[in-house]
């Protein structure tokens, strides 16, 4: 008796497509920091260079726009602050807390990086032309947007549903 096999999309998926052009939109932005010199760039770098802005921040705060653990962000803090990218100093506001802020390298590797993702969005609007490259990005943003409205809804439904259990 064979087993039944569950029902398979007609075309990629669009999870599929989306890791697809995160891995290699992440890659490639090593590739470039490491042909700019900064060898010591790694892909795990990203989360950081992505979520920290000048004038430094929490890394629960970091982890929690990049969608990771704070465990992982921390180990990915501390190697970069080893490296002398970053730099730990008490949060003015709550002795307790430490922000997270570039060192004088680290704004030189980001400020590489950040040049070369403008340079990689004007490269992105030529190929596909400006009109296509903004829908592009807009049907991104929006599915995002999507996304959370989603597990909101479900977030309460599961809430509302398990206040009623007893």
């Amino acid at each position: 008796m064979s087993r039944p096999q569950p029902p398979r999309p007609d075309r990629k998926p669009l999870i599929v497509l989306v890791e697809r052009a995160n891995r290699a939109l992440q890659t490639d932005m090593v590739r470039r920091a490491h042909a700019d010199g900064h060898s010591e760039v790694k892909v795990a770098h990203n989360s950081v260079f992505g979520t920290l802005h000048r004038g430094g921040a929490r890394a629960a705060d970091m982890a929690a726009r990049a969608g990771i653990t704070r465990q992982s962000m921390g180990e990915v803090i501390r190697e970069m602050v080893a490296l002398d990218l970053l730099e730990m100093k008490p949060d003015p506001e709550d002795r307790r807390a430490k922000l997270v802020d570039y060192t004088d390298h680290g704004l030189d590797v980001a400020g590489d990086g950040f040049r070369y993702l403008i340079e990689l969005e004007r490269r992105f609007a030529a190929e596909f032309g400006e009109q296509e490259y903004d829908i592009a990005r807009d049907v991104l943003a929006r599915l995002v947007d999507l996304l959370d409205k989603i597990a909101a809804e479900e977030g309460q439904a599961s809430s509302s549903a398990g206040g009623n259990v007893g």
